[in-house]
């Protein structure tokens, strides 16, 4: 299947369609199977990770899993786009740029067998992404789909805290929620809801949505939001909701009503349930502790005083797991530097730096204001979170930012009917 398929029945000239002559065709349709695709990208980067499982899983079991709904997921946006039509794309363009320092520093093996398998499943993510950018038009198919996708996986959160409640926030976690079905660590499941909360906001704000249909997702989104007590998440949800909603004041009356209220509800909320806010917040931690951001600022000094040859700071060690001394490293442009060097950093900051830019330079609408909230969501992230530089939800979110940037593809006009000629009879000719 081709994907060339316009709305209004088969094939079969105006006449079928009931399109008029001359008049432009209606957008080609997106197959059912690009969303199916896009939840198995979403599927392969839940990661293999986390806490214990109601049922046990082995690990080798999960990565099976996750790898094979990679496969399918390239095998099914190959079959819808036979004819490798893509569309012009600066932000996968990019990640197909990244893969030069990632193979150069893990052909030499230092980092074991493993680099070359990342590499290679990092080379077919962004080569599924090229096969689905066909269908990036600026619109909210791939909004809804992202929505959909983490909709579910939070709704397998859920059910285990249901049947589950002490599997689902264990002590090894400090009472933090994790994944009782699948192994969630509480840092995803805190992502996956900031990130549906924030765009389906937007569209409820936007008219997109129905008011009751924003509740169903943001109401037990929130719920599972502060259960996970994730810092970075909260404040890349209110820090990103802020730049996209303040994008959006100057053409739109609801998006200043909608700010206003929230100035106010905040501020009320500051004076009554402050000590309630600092101790999520700090989780029960010193402020030393928290200072050092759990730790995780020793781990960042031992990595950057590391020696390194001229090598690995111009292309890293090679994919790993992000992970420095059996620690994580829990900070994308220091994981970045780790594996892929200096080269691989300058390209994720040209990555961020390249979507911000044409976000700015859009004028103001929804479909910017969401590439807004995902774009600097993702930047204040980096900063505690792992993932811009390997397959990750991170760039899931970053591809579904491009999509809505993408300039809505021309509609070439259909050929107009010839006029028939009216037969001229031999005898009329001649009396001319």
């Amino acid at each position: 299947m081709s994907g060339d398929v316009t709305y209004g029945g088969p094939p079969g000239g105006p006449d079928a369609t009931g399109t008029p002559p001359g008049a432009a065709p209606r957008p080609a349709r997106r197959p059912r199977t690009v969303g199916i695709a896009w939840g198995l990208l979403g599927l392969n980067t839940l990661g293999s990770a986390g806490a214990e499982t109601i049922v046990s899983l082995p690990r080798s079991l999960i990565q099976m899993v996750t790898m094979g709904a990679l496969v399918a997921a390239f095998a099914l946006a190959l079959a819808v786009n036979l004819r490798l039509r893509i569309r012009p794309s600066a932000f996968v363009s990019l990640l197909t740029l990244l893969l030069v320092p990632s193979v150069i520093s893990s052909v030499d093996l230092e980092s074991g067998f493993g680099a070359l398998f990342r590499c290679s499943r990092l080379a077919l993510f962004v080569g599924t992404l090229w096969l689905l950018s066909r269908w990036w038009d600026g619109g909210f198919t791939f909004v809804r789909s992202h929505i959909r996708m983490y909709y579910a996986v939070l709704g397998s959160v859920a059910a285990g805290l249901a049947v589950s409640p002490g599997t689902a926030m264990p002590d090894l976690y400090g009472g933090r929620l994790v994944g009782a079905w699948w192994p969630l660590t509480p840092p995803q499941i805190g992502q996956y809801a900031a990130v549906i909360i924030g765009l389906t906001a937007l569209l409820a704000l936007g008219r997109r949505t129905t008011g009751a249909g924003a509740a169903v997702v943001i109401v037990p989104a929130g719920v599972l939001l502060a259960l996970s007590h994730t810092r970075t998440a909260t404040v890349g949800l209110l820090v990103g909701l802020t730049l996209a909603i303040g994008s959006l004041l100057l053409t739109s009356a609801a998006a200043r009503r909608f700010f206003a209220w929230t100035v106010l509800c905040a501020a009320v909320a500051a004076v009554w349930f402050a000590s309630a806010v600092q101790s999520w917040f700090l989780r029960g931690q010193s402020q030393e502790n928290f200072s050092s951001l759990t730790g995780r600022a020793k781990v960042w000094d031992a990595l950057l005083a590391a020696p390194r040859t001229t090598s690995e700071r111009l292309f890293g060690t090679g994919l790993g797991d992000k992970s420095y001394d059996g620690l994580p490293i829990d900070n994308s442009w220091l994981a970045v530097y780790h594996e892929q060097g200096l080269t691989g950093t300058a390209i994720v900051a040209a990555i961020i730096a390249v979507l911000g830019g044409v976000a700015l330079l859009r004028p103001p609408s929804l479909p910017r204001a969401c590439a807004i909230f995902l774009i600097s969501y993702c930047a204040i992230s980096s900063y505690t979170e792992a993932g811009l530089g390997d397959a990750s939800p991170y760039l899931l979110h970053l591809a579904v930012a491009a999509s809505l940037l993408a300039a809505p593809p021309a509609a070439t006009p259909l050929p107009a009917d010839p006029v028939s000629r009216r037969r001229v009879p031999r005898w009329a000719r001649e009396r001319r």
